[in-house]
Protein backbone atom coordinates (compact mmCIF):
# COMPACT_ATOMS: atom_id res chain seq x y z
CA UNK A 1 0.00 0.00 0.00
CA UNK A 2 1.59 3.19 -1.10
CA UNK A 3 1.54 6.60 1.56
CA UNK A 4 -1.17 7.90 -0.35
CA UNK A 5 -3.41 5.17 -0.31
CA UNK A 6 -3.16 4.59 3.36
CA UNK A 7 -3.83 8.04 4.19
CA UNK A 8 -6.78 7.71 2.07
CA UNK A 9 -8.17 4.91 3.87
CA UNK A 10 -7.17 6.47 7.18
CA UNK A 11 -9.62 9.67 5.56
CA UNK A 12 -12.49 7.14 5.59
CA UNK A 13 -12.14 5.82 8.65
CA UNK A 14 -11.83 9.05 10.42
CA UNK A 15 -14.92 9.89 8.43
CA UNK A 16 -16.62 7.29 10.35
CA UNK A 17 -16.10 8.54 13.92
CA UNK A 18 -18.26 11.05 15.64
CA UNK A 19 -17.61 14.67 15.94
CA UNK A 20 -14.61 14.86 18.18
CA UNK A 21 -16.03 16.20 21.62
CA UNK A 22 -12.92 17.86 23.39
CA UNK A 23 -14.07 20.64 25.67
CA UNK A 24 -11.24 19.62 27.81
CA UNK A 25 -8.93 19.65 25.83
CA UNK A 26 -9.95 22.88 24.28
CA UNK A 27 -9.69 24.22 27.34
CA UNK A 28 -5.94 23.08 27.59
CA UNK A 29 -4.83 25.14 24.87
CA UNK A 30 -6.82 28.41 26.77
CA UNK A 31 -4.46 27.36 29.51
CA UNK A 32 -1.03 27.15 27.20
CA UNK A 33 1.37 30.15 28.40
CA UNK A 34 1.67 30.10 24.73
CA UNK A 35 -1.97 31.26 24.59
CA UNK A 36 -1.81 33.59 27.46
CA UNK A 37 1.13 35.68 26.08
CA UNK A 38 -0.26 35.42 22.52
CA UNK A 39 -1.70 38.84 20.85
CA UNK A 40 -2.85 37.11 18.17
CA UNK A 41 -4.69 33.69 17.69
CA UNK A 42 -5.61 31.61 14.51
CA UNK A 43 -8.14 29.03 15.13
CA UNK A 44 -10.46 27.10 12.54
CA UNK A 45 -13.87 26.82 12.37
CA UNK A 46 -14.98 23.44 13.53
CA UNK A 47 -17.19 21.48 10.98
CA UNK A 48 -18.35 18.22 10.03
CA UNK A 49 -16.22 15.16 12.88
CA UNK A 50 -13.99 18.79 13.87
CA UNK A 51 -14.47 19.96 17.26
CA UNK A 52 -16.64 22.59 17.70
CA UNK A 53 -14.60 25.45 18.15
CA UNK A 54 -17.78 28.36 18.71
CA UNK A 55 -17.28 28.46 22.56
CA UNK A 56 -13.41 28.57 21.96
CA UNK A 57 -13.88 31.54 19.63
CA UNK A 58 -15.52 33.50 22.23
CA UNK A 59 -13.42 32.40 24.98
CA UNK A 60 -10.84 34.22 23.10
CA UNK A 61 -12.13 37.15 22.16
CA UNK A 62 -13.62 37.72 26.03
CA UNK A 63 -9.72 37.22 26.84
CA UNK A 64 -8.60 40.31 24.52
CA UNK A 65 -6.96 38.28 21.90
CA UNK A 66 -6.71 39.06 18.30
CA UNK A 67 -8.53 36.27 16.45
CA UNK A 68 -7.71 35.37 12.75
CA UNK A 69 -9.64 32.14 11.56
CA UNK A 70 -8.88 30.84 7.69
CA UNK A 71 -9.91 32.00 3.87
CA UNK A 72 -9.71 29.36 1.82
CA UNK A 73 -8.26 31.11 -1.62
CA UNK A 74 -7.91 29.85 -5.28
CA UNK A 75 -4.70 27.25 -6.02
CA UNK A 76 -5.17 25.73 -2.77
CA UNK A 77 -3.95 29.11 -0.75
CA UNK A 78 -4.90 30.39 2.49
CA UNK A 79 -5.02 33.60 4.21
CA UNK A 80 -5.71 34.57 8.10
CA UNK A 81 -8.60 37.78 8.91
CA UNK A 82 -9.49 39.28 11.76
CA UNK A 83 -12.63 38.88 13.65
CA UNK A 84 -14.17 40.73 16.01
CA UNK A 85 -17.06 39.03 16.28
CA UNK A 86 -18.47 35.30 14.56
CA UNK A 87 -21.47 37.59 13.04
CA UNK A 88 -18.61 38.44 10.48
CA UNK A 89 -18.37 34.67 9.18
CA UNK A 90 -20.08 33.63 6.07
CA UNK A 91 -19.83 30.00 4.57
CA UNK A 92 -17.30 29.67 1.60
CA UNK A 93 -17.46 27.37 -1.28
CA UNK A 94 -16.81 23.99 1.04
CA UNK A 95 -19.82 25.76 3.30
CA UNK A 96 -17.33 26.29 6.21
CA UNK A 97 -17.51 29.54 7.80
CA UNK A 98 -15.04 31.83 7.37
CA UNK A 99 -13.98 35.77 8.00
CA UNK A 100 -16.19 37.82 4.80
CA UNK A 101 -14.07 40.38 2.85
CA UNK A 102 -14.39 43.08 5.13
CA UNK A 103 -12.26 41.48 7.45
CA UNK A 104 -8.31 42.58 7.92
CA UNK A 105 -5.85 40.34 6.58
CA UNK A 106 -3.33 39.39 9.06
CA UNK A 107 0.25 38.78 7.94
CA UNK A 108 1.63 35.20 8.71
CA UNK A 109 4.11 36.91 10.73
CA UNK A 110 1.76 38.57 13.06
CA UNK A 111 0.14 35.51 14.16
CA UNK A 112 1.49 34.36 17.52
CA UNK A 113 -0.17 30.84 18.06
CA UNK A 114 -2.28 28.54 15.34
CA UNK A 115 -4.53 25.32 16.44
CA UNK A 116 -4.49 23.92 13.65
CA UNK A 117 -7.50 21.55 12.49
CA UNK A 118 -6.95 17.10 12.09
CA UNK A 119 -8.60 14.03 11.48
CA UNK A 120 -6.37 12.15 12.89
CA UNK A 121 -2.67 13.16 14.57
CA UNK A 122 0.40 11.13 15.76
CA UNK A 123 3.21 11.55 17.99
CA UNK A 124 5.05 13.36 16.92
CA UNK A 125 2.92 16.54 15.11
CA UNK A 126 2.16 15.06 11.95
CA UNK A 127 -1.56 15.56 10.75
CA UNK A 128 -3.93 13.88 8.85
CA UNK A 129 -5.88 16.60 7.44
CA UNK A 130 -8.92 16.65 4.68
CA UNK A 131 -6.02 16.03 2.02
CA UNK A 132 -6.29 19.81 0.39
CA UNK A 133 -3.05 20.84 1.76
CA UNK A 134 -3.95 24.28 2.49
CA UNK A 135 -2.79 24.43 6.45
CA UNK A 136 0.47 22.59 5.10
CA UNK A 137 1.06 25.38 2.20
CA UNK A 138 0.38 28.06 4.68
CA UNK A 139 2.28 26.61 7.50
CA UNK A 140 5.92 26.58 6.01
CA UNK A 141 7.77 29.10 6.77
CA UNK A 142 5.60 30.15 9.43
CA UNK A 143 7.77 30.57 12.79
CA UNK A 144 4.66 31.24 15.54
CA UNK A 145 3.78 28.08 18.09
CA UNK A 146 1.23 25.54 16.32
CA UNK A 147 -1.10 23.10 18.28
CA UNK A 148 -3.54 20.82 17.33
CA UNK A 149 -6.53 19.00 19.56
CA UNK A 150 -6.45 15.22 18.93
CA UNK A 151 -9.18 12.68 20.97
CA UNK A 152 -7.67 9.24 21.89
CA UNK A 153 -9.42 7.88 19.55
CA UNK A 154 -7.90 9.58 16.10
CA UNK A 155 -4.72 9.51 18.12
CA UNK A 156 -2.23 7.39 16.01
CA UNK A 157 1.69 6.54 16.74
CA UNK A 158 2.95 7.45 13.16
CA UNK A 159 0.59 8.62 9.86
CA UNK A 160 2.54 8.59 6.70
CA UNK A 161 3.55 12.00 6.00
CA UNK A 162 5.34 13.41 3.02
CA UNK A 163 8.16 16.00 3.26
CA UNK A 164 5.71 18.79 1.91
CA UNK A 165 3.70 18.11 5.44
CA UNK A 166 4.26 20.42 8.47
CA UNK A 167 4.19 18.95 11.65
CA UNK A 168 2.42 20.62 14.16
CA UNK A 169 4.43 21.70 17.24
CA UNK A 170 2.05 20.22 20.12
CA UNK A 171 -0.52 17.93 20.04
CA UNK A 172 -3.25 18.09 23.00
CA UNK A 173 -4.53 14.58 23.53
CA UNK A 174 -6.31 12.07 25.92
CA UNK A 175 -4.56 9.44 24.61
Amino acid sequence: MTPQELKERLRRQAAALPRANVPHLLEQFLALPQVEAAHTVMVFYGVGREPDTTALIDQLLAMGKRVALPVCLPQRKMEARIITSQDQLIPNHYGIPEPDGVCPIVPQKDVDVVLVPNMMCDRAGYRLGQGGGYYDRWLKGYTGFTVSVCPADRFQEQLPHAEYDVPVQLVLTDA
